[in-house]
């Protein structure tokens, strides 16, 4: 029983650290100390400039650039509007490029020396249509302009101090390419700070550096106040398709830092996000962190090093360790060590057999396998489909979806750790049934047939017969050790996350000899090891979480876990009350899974997305009214069958899948101009002007013979055309017009697919219905789409 009790106080005092960690300071009130960073000061901003949607090339936009212009000149900034263009080449759409016309604001905080290396304070200003952007990036802003507030406060810097407010982030980092591939001014910019976001609330974490990021490390540790950083975030994230501004800067050779919050993603270029629901407490935690940071780079005469990369990252508490990667080696070896002679006092207690680690080891795996088999299960038991807005209905509840995913990974370590004791296969039953049931919803699920083959294999070679806690547990800890040499040897920046609950839980192990010593005192000291170590689990497991949704993520927060817990979840052999914890917290998780399923979460505070437009093709002079959303809202439906229309499927090479469609009177609307003319070089400049009204353009481009687009509305770029093959262009801020320069391969035929989108619903026609309060227009809904073609040959 006291080994129960120190269970249930360590989970306890886990989660109470865990969720201090997690928790956003208090906002600072507008009469703050002007030194000081204040919330309530930037909350002005984000109202003053993000009250409606704004996207680049808007009026709403051009209203927001006054609005800042305005801003920075009271403060002293002498602001400039640079106008230019911006083009990108996503990294994973290897046919794709996006462009625009954008308006950069930039303002100057004058240092001492002014041909020093300048520090930029960067965010963008532009929003997605249909979201008022006050949190993706008027935040950023807003934080960006109290900061440099702040700073002028203090006195004069060393050096100068820039605010970079782009536009057209949204549309393709469009101002960031504009200005750091060919603004003069960009040459004057040292080092970095950007902020963004990914929601409405929580932490703010700085996920991501340039290279050589020594320096800024040790600089940010030593002067933000509690920071959260990690080279785990920067190590995954270079592997994701996402970019932000940032991503410009670095490639251009600027060194700096990238922060963004990330809680609340149902908020995330959603109409949801407004200035009343931004969380002021995240915003002073953006303040928090980046001002002291800020305020170093600046006042120095020096910028910070570029040096090493450093694995780092904060312990409970909130110390940042910093260190090279090859230092990881040597925590790893120091664990080895105390494990070893753990493992060497355990067996002068307590003899057990040399087979015991390895079915520790295997029961571990066992727990992972079964974890990510179940969770695996509970994420199609939600009923919820994969994408963007298809997981909405889950992020619309979030806290509960999140809380029955922790009780399932949890309940799965316990009943592995439990049934360890009592050597029973019949825990095989349960990755099977998992992966079986998985299959239920769906049809045939080979990944969660796997996961549970492998967790059921799993348990028939490690369960069978009881094993000692003390070899049970020292198997669970050479596992540990092996997965963290792995991933020193081929992810230093990530193996930290295994390497420190496992160094953590190895001085456990050597304090108590393995868990073999008895009495009270060795589960007190168990205890307090495994309520530090697991709200370093549930710190990641959370950050996992809000990351992706793939919940087999948590197999990792529940190995981190199984590290510190195990003495204490291992129970005594036979069958003690505590072995019914694990089960009893697997039903709890899916019961909260099934609470998820039929609980319906729209209301007014988190509405369902729709996307409804009116689509004209000029071509067939036939329209269509379309639903683009995967969830199709009783609002949305009614609308597609105005008029006793007949409901279809619509393919769209733009769209990406076939939409909701259903037959509407046809309206004739102006058609964007396309004239094609051969230069006296050879290449072919396609000249595009818009209908009048039209911000966003997309063009896509087939042409009979190798070709290669030379330039996009007059920037250079290179992007080949293969013969037969889409090539897909997107314009922003489109009036008056842009250009398409093509360097073709030989004689040929090119055929233009266009459409021109116009952001009102079309005269002439039965206006939308009100949408009641728990439906909201995403993204380019309401709109008039003008889709048709030309051919052209030279």
């Amino acid at each position: 029983m006291v080994r129960l009790l120190a269970l249930v106080g360590a989970l306890f005092a886990a989660a109470l650290i865990a969720w201090a960690g997690e928790r956003t300071p208090a906002p600072a009130p507008a009469n703050a100390p002007a030194t000081v960073f204040s919330a309530s000061r930037a909350m002005a901003d984000i109202a003053g400039m993000a009250s409606i949607p704004h996207p680049v090339g808007s009026a709403a936009n051009h209203a927001a650039r006054d609005y800042l212009v305005g801003r920075m000149a009271a403060l002293g900034l002498d602001p400039q509007v640079r106008p230019g263009a911006g083009v990108e080449l996503p990294k994973q759409a290897h046919n794709l490029l996006l462009g625009g016309f954008v308006e950069n604001i930039v303002g100057v905080l004058p240092g001492r020396d002014r041909s020093l290396p300048a520090v930029a304070l960067m965010a963008h200003y532009d929003s997605v249509p249909g979201s008022t952007g006050a949190s993706d990036d008027a935040a950023g802003v807003a934080t960006a302009l109290e900061v440099v507030r702040a700073i002028r406060a203090r006195g004069v810097p060393a050096r100068d101090v820039v605010v970079l407010i782009t536009d057209g982030e949204e549309a393709g980092l469009l101002g960031a390419d504009a200005f750091f591939r060919r603004d003069p001014m960009a040459s004057r910019v040292g080092f970095v700070i950007n902020m963004e976001a990914r929601g409405s609330a929580g932490r703010v974490q700085m996920f991501e550096t340039a290279d050589g990021n020594g320096g800024a490390i040790r600089l940010m540790a030593a002067a933000a106040r509690r920071p959260q950083a990690s080279s785990l975030t920067g190590f995954v994230y270079k592997q994701m398709p996402n970019d932000t501004d940032f991503t410009v800067a670095r490639r251009a050779g600027a060194a700096g830092l990238n922060y963004a919050f990330i809680g609340r993603q149902f908020d995330y270029h959603s109409p949801s996000s407004t200035p009343a629901t931004q969380d002021p407490g995240t915003l002073q935690d953006m303040g928090d962190q980046v001002l002291p940071t800020a305020e170093a780079v600046a006042f120095s005469p020096t910028l910070p090093a570029r040096t090493q990369d450093l694995v780092y990252s904060q312990t409970p508490g909130g110390l940042t360790l910093a260190y090279p990667p090859m230092a990881g080696w040597l925590v790893l070896a120091a664990a080895a060590g105390l494990i070893a002679w753990a493992v060497a006092r355990a067996r002068r207690q307590e003899a057990f057999p040399w087979l015991d680690l390895a079915r520790g080891a295997g029961a571990a795996l066992f727990a992972m396998a079964t974890a990510a088999a179940v969770l695996h299960l509970a994420r199609k038991a939600t009923g919820a489909a994969t994408g963007f807005l298809e997981q909405r209905v889950l992020l619309a509840q979030a806290p509960r979806w999140e809380a029955a995913l922790f009780l399932l990974g949890l309940g799965v370590l316990l009943l592995s750790a439990a049934e360890l004791a009592r050597g029973r296969r019949k825990v095989a039953l349960l990755p099977l049934a998992a992966g079986l049931a998985s299959c239920a919803f769906g049809g045939l699920d080979k990944v969660a047939l796997a996961e549970g083959a492998i967790g059921a294999v799993l348990a028939l070679a490690a369960y069978g017969r009881p094993v000692s806690r003390a070899g049970g547990w020292t198997g669970v800890l050479l596992l540990g050790l092996v997965l963290a040499c792995v991933a020193q040897a081929l992810a230093p920046p990530a193996a930290f996350v295994i390497a420190w609950p496992l160094a953590w839980a190895a001085l456990a192990a050597a304090a108590t000899a393995a868990s073999a010593r008895r009495g009270t005192g060795p589960i007190l000291i168990l205890a307090l090891f495994a309520a530090v170590g697991l709200s370093l689990a549930a710190s990641f497991a959370h950050a996992s979480f809000l990351s992706l949704d793939l919940p087999e993520l948590l197999v990792l927060p529940v190995i981190m876990a199984a590290l510190v817990v195990w003495p204490l979840a291992q129970t005594e052999e036979g069958a003690p009350p505590a072995r019914l914890v694990g089960p009893a917290l697997i039903l709890a998780g899916f019961a909260a899974t099934l609470a998820v399923r039929v609980n319906h979460p729209y209301d007014a505070r988190h509405p369902q997305a729709s996307f409804v437009a009116y689509r004209i093709d000029q071509d067939a002079h036939k329209a269509w009214r379309i639903s683009a959303t995967p969830e199709r809202p009783a609002w949305a439906e009614a609308v597609l069958k105005a008029d006793g229309a007949k409901l279809g499927r619509l393919s769209d090479w733009l769209q990406g899948r076939p939409v909701d469609a259903a037959p509407a009177p046809y309206i004739d609307m102006p058609r964007p101009d396309l004239a094609l003319s051969k230069q006296a070089d050879g290449q072919l400049k396609l000249h595009v002007a818009p209908p009048p009204g039209a911000r966003v353009v997309a063009l896509y481009l087939t042409a009979d013979t190798p070709a290669t687009v030379t330039a996009f509305g007059g920037v250079p770029v290179r992007l080949p055309m293969k013969p037969g093959g889409g090539t897909r262009l997107i314009w922003t801020a489109a009036q008056p017009g842009f250009d398409v320069v093509i360097q073709p391969g030989g004689p040929g035929k090119l055929t233009v697919d266009y459409r021109a989108t116009l952001e009102r619903w079309p005269a002439g026609v039965a206006p939308l219905p009100p949408r009641p309060a728990n439906v909201a227009p995403f993204d380019l809904s309401d709109s008039t789409l003008v889709v048709g073609a030309r051919r052209f040959s030279w």
